[in-house]
Formats: C-alpha cells, structure tokens, sequence
C-alpha cells in the first residue's frame, strides 16, 4: 500500500511542478491552475495516508 500512496505523491509533485511552469503561459492559465492544484491535492492525500494510523481515522469517519 505504501508504494501506491508514494506513486500518488510522484503524480501530484509532478502535475504541480507542471502546472507552475506552464504558469507565465496566458492562454492556458486556467489549465495550469487545475493541475496546480490537483496536484497539491494529490500531494496532501498521499502525505495524510502515509501517516500512521490514517486507516483507522478513515474507518471512524465512515462509520
């Protein structure tokens, strides 16, 4: 499970990276801003389930 939350930290570091250097392009500000922050989205998921006993807040929050 590890590996999975470490490559969903690699796909949003990099759609963030992408999304800031597409940043100065003016016609596709509105396609850099998604993937910015998708990424930082993708980044904060996978930093909460990295952390220890992330599964049993999860399990709390759905029953």
């Amino acid at each position: 499970m590890g590996f999975y939350y470490l490559l969903i930290l690699f796909i949003g570091v990099v759609l963030l990276v992408g999304g800031s250097i597409k940043w100065v392009v003016s016609r596709s500000v509105k396609k850099s801003l998604y993937l910015f922050v998708f990424g930082i989205l993708l980044i904060a998921t996978s930093l909460f389930l990295l952390t220890p006993d992330s599964s049993e807040i999860i399990y709390n929050l759905i029953h």
